[in-house]
């Protein structure tokens, strides 16, 4: 897979996420339908803090700013539904300017110390964006299912 074909994937996940929180109104983006109780803000925040601001602007890009921001994303203050998704939408062209900008063959700019992320670094910027596809992916099945429980509403892939 090219690196323009592995941003582009990264990219269609995170229009997925988009597209499956789309037109739920607040009580549904607070609401837990799960029985470990998160809610979809608070995925969202995740997704935002975690792994756009975590490993795109911190780990791949060195932002300072990103590393002295860094938190838990499941954590994160209360927001309203909006507030959640325009956050994520803004980490999103902070996380796209850094890929822009970076050689994917190249190490990463910043290694987090193992009391904040305790497990081996990644060996290159490829592999960094290939974990944030990965929990892009998986995060937006886990809203696919907790839209459908709310609404019925079904993300419909064909073959």
């Amino acid at each position: 897979m090219s690196d323009a074909q592995l941003i582009a994937q990264l990219e269609g996940e995170r229009d997925h996420v988009l597209r499956a929180v789309s037109g739920l109104t607040e009580d549904e983006m607070h609401r837990s339908v799960v029985p470990s109780g998160w809610t979809i803000t608070r995925l969202l925040n995740h997704l935002t803090f975690d792994d756009e601001m975590f490993w795109i602007s911190a780990v791949l890009g060195g932002n300072r700013r990103a590393i002295e921001d860094l938190h838990d994303g499941w954590a994160s203050d209360p927001m309203t539904g909006a507030e959640a998704i325009d956050i994520y939408k803004r980490q999103i062209a902070r996380s796209d300017e850094v890929l822009a900008r970076i050689d994917l063959d190249a190490p990463p700019a910043w290694t987090p110390p193992t009391s904040v992320f305790d497990a081996p670094g990644m060996p290159d910027g490829r592999a960094v964006v290939f974990r944030v596809l990965n929990e892009t992916s998986v995060h937006a099945g886990h809203l696919d299912i907790v839209r459908e429980l709310i609404d019925g509403h079904q993300n419909l892939v064909f073959p």
